[in-house]
């Protein structure tokens, strides 16, 4: 299929490159960062090569989020968000941005999305999951009270917000002791970002922000599959739980997902039978996987001709009105 839109395809600031050098082989680093400091002619070449029309061009993770220093975040996150803009206005007929946010400091977060989108003209927020505030072992996420007034101010911007993984801190990891191959995007990443939604979910932000909409990657992090359980079993015992609406309600009108990473097509047809071919959309999670993978395997996944289109392109056009 030629015209693809990827939306997790992901590069680094010089100063955020080493966020990602755990997740590489050693021997594979090198090239890592070449793909990662380039916005241009290495991706360009594998979007022709590979039917990519364009690229929503992501900052690395955990980036931002990991930056416990509030002014260092603030100054970090405006730096990449400048240097995304400079790459994208070179190409912007290949290339469209997500902005990073300081989470550390709420008002200054709606104060950078309101920046990248009216003046630096982004399509969005991506977001790394939760955020260490003033502390190493602060973990402060997004259902947080402190965070009222961003999703309000977020939620007028009326653009979308990329909820990103990242591993839990060491010292809520214990589960993993022992089994550090279970960290990152092979389980952990998954597990945190789920657990990240529901708690969303669960804060009743969608019943103050209805229109409000979030995207999650790698095909939900398994929420399609998962999310009729949660229901069935909070609604034995709901502890507490004050929603207006079933968690599949918000997962139908308040999330889109993602192939990224994950290129299986019983995980793709799944995605589709619970949320529909209207709110999944193709995505790499270039350069940790490769283009050609992701495009080869969807332009073969056995689904219908009419979702193939809106998978891997029609849905991003419509849900970031591209001009495209």
């Amino acid at each position: 299929m030629k015209g693809k839109i990827g939306l997790e395809e992901h590069f680094a600031h010089p100063a955020t490159l080493s966020s990602s050098q755990e997740y590489v082989l050693e021997r594979k680093w090198s090239e890592m960062k070449k793909r990662l400091l380039d916005v241009g002619d290495i991706r360009l070449k594998l979007m022709d090569q590979h039917g990519m029309e364009m690229m929503i061009v992501s900052l690395n993770s955990p980036a931002i989020q990991a930056i416990s220093d509030v002014p260092t975040a603030i100054e970090m996150a405006k730096r990449a968000n400048d240097l995304l803009s400079e790459h994208v206005a070179k190409r912007p007929d290949r290339f469209r941005a997500f902005g990073a946010l300081p989470l550390q400091d709420p008002e200054a977060a709606v104060l950078e999305a309101q920046r990248c989108i009216a003046d630096l003209g982004f399509v969005g927020a991506l977001v790394n999951g939760f955020s260490q505030v003033g502390d190493e072992e602060s973990v402060v996420y997004l259902d947080d009270g402190r965070y009222e007034e961003f999703w309000t101010e977020f939620a007028k911007l009326d653009r979308p917000f990329y909820l990103h993984p990242r591993d839990p801190i060491a010292s809520r990891s214990r589960i993993y002791d022992g089994h550090p191959w279970l960290l990152g995007s092979a389980w952990a990443f998954g597990v945190e970002t789920a657990t990240h939604a529901l708690r969303l979910m669960g804060s009743g932000l969608f019943d103050r922000h209805p229109d409000l909409q979030v995207i999650v990657g790698h095909h939900g992090e398994g929420l399609p599959f998962l999310i009729w359980r949660v229901d069935h079993r909070v609604a034995t015992a709901p502890r507490g739980i004050q929603i207006k609406k079933t968690f599949q309600a918000y997962f139908h009108q308040n999330f889109y997902v993602t192939t990224s990473g994950s290129f299986r097509t019983q995980a793709l047809v799944n995605s589709i039978s619970e949320i529909g071919s209207d709110r999944v959309l193709f995505s790499t999670d270039y350069p940790f996987e490769e283009l050609g993978d992701a495009a080869h395997w969807f332009d073969a996944a056995s689904i219908a001709e009419n979702d193939r289109e809106k998978i891997g392109r029609l849905n991003a056009v419509r849900l970031f009105r591209l001009a495209v």
